[in-house]
């Protein structure tokens, strides 16, 4: 634009300075004539003339004045401002840096790769570009339709150019929001053979260690990753990893520092959405609603902060404003966990039939996922160990543990084995979930009632009061259907009896005092 502001204030002197060469020229013939006619008479000044003369220089003036003022800086601090990005442009530099992109964008940026593709069938980098907004948009809508879409866009990309990290970036990616995590492992590993220097593979291999269950390789990850990159991106990755070590102050402090820092609306929202639901976690509900209200004002298609709106209000009693912001977010992404999270809220109104309503609804959209290759073992089996059938709850959560044996897979099995009365198994994997020293450092109320639940049944008193203690401290409002439950068992429980209370002062006694 400042180049053609030059251009045309040039045009605008030349064409000026022309018409008063031109006047100028004619000027000097008329009054060759008259001195020719009149010999020694010398004429008046000729005011008309003059006047013409002041105007076509001031008119030049302008012209060059407006071209020098083109090319000024201008706006804050003396710089121009610069035109916000185009929507693809937009969605292009977030996919490619692994941080969340606003769906509008990812939109116009697939259209835009998938013509480009339709010319240019040899283009590697395109080919894992439009792969990589497709497992974005597919983790954003909960649309599995997108994976399959994904997968075959990330593979021509492998076709086109096997050593290709950014591809297999992407193979990584997808296989994490499929979650499966041994894939997404293998594939992470891959990439960083190709270039251990880039950056967007270490949180792939963070989400792959973490459903693993291999929390100490997760952290050495994390590690490698901060010596490498700084940033949101990378402060948000850091403050998933401090969560699931009991860190949580230092989570919150990081996601604060990652939102402050964003710059795009889409990954602010993103990261105050992880920020409310970590304040939900630990049952600080009004600072949960406020991180939840403000993602969705920033980014009204971020349904996790809908859903995270609907958790805390059913917590603070506001059950009608519940209800809507579950219906809104299940309305563009349909994820099972929040259709089970609807369920019990009916539930707990006593409103049987609409639960089993979602209840169906969960079960036909983790069929569905499972046809696009998503893994949905977890949510289903915790649904079957309290809604449906226990067996088959059990028979998944096992294969499921054989296959990727994190903490969430190691609390939902033990809480399977409890409904089907095999307690003493069970509790083996709850202390996995819940025992710093087997990796269960994340401080879950969930996790932990699971646990008191069962201590309870195996007549462990003292273990079990401590744990349903604990849970309503993490968070009193954890679930509509369970902390009524575990009030209930642990008045039943009552107090300590002097028997469980050791005795320290006998056993000070009984050593032999000095002198």
């Amino acid at each position: 634009m400042e180049n053609s502001a030059t251009e045309n204030s040039a045009a605008e002197h030349d064409a000026s300075t022309n018409d008063a060469s031109e006047n100028d020229a004619a000027e000097h013939d008329a009054s060759k004539n008259e001195n020719d006619a009149g010999e020694n008479e010398q004429p008046a000044p000729d005011r008309s003339r003059i006047r013409r003369r002041v105007l076509i220089a001031a008119v030049a003036g302008c012209a060059v004045l407006g071209g020098m003022l083109a090319l000024l800086p201008w706006g804050p601090a003396g710089t121009r401002a610069a035109a916000p990005p185009a929507p693809g442009a937009q969605a292009l530099t977030a996919v490619t840096t692994g941080v969340p992109a606003a769906l509008p964008d990812l939109a116009v940026l697939i259209d835009e790769r998938e013509a480009h593709l339709r010319t240019h069938p040899k283009d590697a980098h395109s080919w894992a570009v439009l792969g990589a907004a497709y497992v974005e948009r597919g983790r954003r809508t909960a649309e599995p339709v997108n994976y399959p879409k994904a997968e075959k866009a990330l593979r021509t990309s492998l076709k086109v150019r096997a050593r290709n990290a950014e591809a297999l970036d992407g193979m990584a990616a997808l296989a994490n929001a499929r979650r499966d995590f041994r894939a997404a492992l293998t594939w992470g590993e891959a990439a960083l053979q190709v270039n251990r220097k880039r950056w967007t593979t270490y949180p792939q291999l963070i989400d792959a260690y973490t459903g693993l269950g291999e929390y100490k390789a997760a952290k050495r990850t994390l590690d490698r990753l901060l010596k490498l990159r700084s940033g949101p991106a990378v402060q948000a990755r850091a403050a998933a990893v401090y969560r699931d070590r009991g860190r949580r102050e230092d989570a919150a402090a990081a996601l604060s520092d990652a939102a402050g820092a964003a710059e795009a609306p889409a990954e602010r929202a993103a990261y105050l959405e992880r920020a409310g639901q970590l304040a939900w976690e630990r049952g600080d509900l009004d600072v949960a609603l406020r991180h939840f209200q403000e993602a969705v004002r920033l980014d009204p298609d971020q349904r996790a902060a809908l859903a995270g709106q609907g958790r805390t209000l059913a917590a603070l009693g506001r059950t009608t404003e519940a209800l809507n912001a579950y219906r809104v977010a299940l309305a563009k992404q349909p994820c099972p966990q929040y259709a089970l999270e609807l369920g019990e809220l009916y539930e707990s109104l006593g409103l049987g039939q609409a639960a089993r309503v979602q209840y169906d609804l969960l079960r036909e959209r983790a069929a569905r996922a499972a046809a696009a290759g998503v893994d949905e073992e977890l949510v289903l089996g915790l649904f079957e160990a309290d809604h449906g059938d226990v067996p088959s709850a059990v028979r998944r959560l096992r294969t499921e543990w054989r296959r990727q044996p994190g903490i969430a897979v190691a609390d939902a099995l033990g809480w399977a084995l409890h409904q089907a009365g095999e307690d003493k198994e069970a509790l083996k994997f709850a202390r996995i979930a819940t025992d710093k020293a087997r990796g269960g450092g994340v401080r879950s109320a969930p996790y932990v009632y699971h646990r008191a639940m069962i201590e309870r049944d195996l007549e462990l008193a003292g273990p079990a009061r401590r744990h349903l203690q604990e849970a309503l401290r993490i968070n009193p409002h954890f679930s509509p259907t369970r902390v009524p439950l575990a009030t209930a068992a642990l008045e039943e429980l009552g107090e300590p009896s002097v028997k469980d209370v050791p005795e320290m002062d006998a056993q000070v006694d009984a050593k032999p005092r000095k002198g």
